[in-house]
């Protein structure tokens, strides 16, 4: 099992009480690739997944029962570690103001099995933008293996490109690395960090019914070009038959990229970026 730095009462408690100065935020990984974010006084959840799961390798810091609060969550596809019902319904039930971004492709499936209220739902497509109080987020198509788009509700994988106190970051989602993805990131002169998938696919995960991701000397790529404020790789630690080794995309950044700053730690801890000199 991987390490956990806080959890339960004494994360959220954390959390609550951050304040990071104008320009900066914090962060704190919870696994796979779920992450908080704190910026600009508002509470980010993506792809809050907090099912204790038997098979996770990372304990999640944060339990189902426990009383979460956010300003916004975001849902970057499908998959039960992405879209968890049960962390959702956590939400509507703890936090009566938080707000819902999810692919327009998934709204049925929000309201339904997340029990998220229409009107704190904001469905989107690639290339839509959304403000939820100061929070500006712009949705990017992710390609797990696939686009999948569907003509009438569009790509069912999305990234997020979010704007707040002055911080901008880049949530991935599952995805790999495709023509164009460096392109539309390069939109934004500067992003402070990244949140990518490192745990990489191949013939037999695939057979198998396991979708793949970047590798982690993709993701190292495209860190590396962007010159990241902070490179976060994560989906590493997954389950048994699906996992990476996160030092190899940072000893490969340090070799390539040697200038570009990353962070791999335990869950639960609480990480300033940018990366300050």
């Amino acid at each position: 099992m991987a390490e956990v730095a806080k959890s339960g009462a004494e994360l959220l408690r954390e959390i609550r009480t951050a304040a990071p100065p104008p320009g900066t935020g914090v962060f704190w990984w919870l696994g796979q690739l779920s992450i908080v974010v704190k910026a600009g006084g508002a509470v980010i959840y993506l792809d809050p997944f907090f099912d204790p799961w038997d098979r996770r390798q990372t304990p999640p810091p944060i339990r189902l029962e426990d009383p979460v609060f956010a300003d916004l969550v975001t849902v970057s596809h499908g998959h039960a570690d992405h879209l968890s019902p049960a962390s959702l319904r956590s939400f509507v039930s703890h936090s009566p103001h938080t707000r819902f971004i999810a692919p327009r492709a998934l709204a049925g499936r929000m309201m339904q099995e997340g029990g998220v209220p229409q009107e704190r739902l904001i469905s989107v497509n690639a290339g839509e933008t959304v403000e939820v109080g100061s929070i500006r987020v712009t949705a990017l198509k992710s390609k797990h293996e696939f686009f999948d788009e569907d003509p009438a509700l569009g790509f069912p994988y999305l990234g997020y490109v979010v704007q707040i106190g002055g911080v901008t970051f880049y949530h991935s989602g599952d995805t790999i690395n495709y023509e164009g993805l460096l392109t539309s990131l390069r939109q934004w002169p500067r992003l402070d960090a990244v949140f990518i998938p490192i745990n990489g696919r191949d013939a037999e995960r695939y057979l198998r019914g396991t979708i793949g991701n970047m590798t982690f000397q993709e993701a190292t790529e495209l860190a590396g070009e962007l010159k990241v404020g902070l490179a976060v790789p994560a989906h590493y630690d997954m389950f048994v038959g699906n996992q990476e080794d996160p030092q190899k995309f940072v000893r490969f950044l340090k070799a390539k990229y040697p200038s570009v700053p990353c962070w791999v730690g335990p869950a639960g801890q609480m990480v300033p970026f940018p990366a300050r000199a």
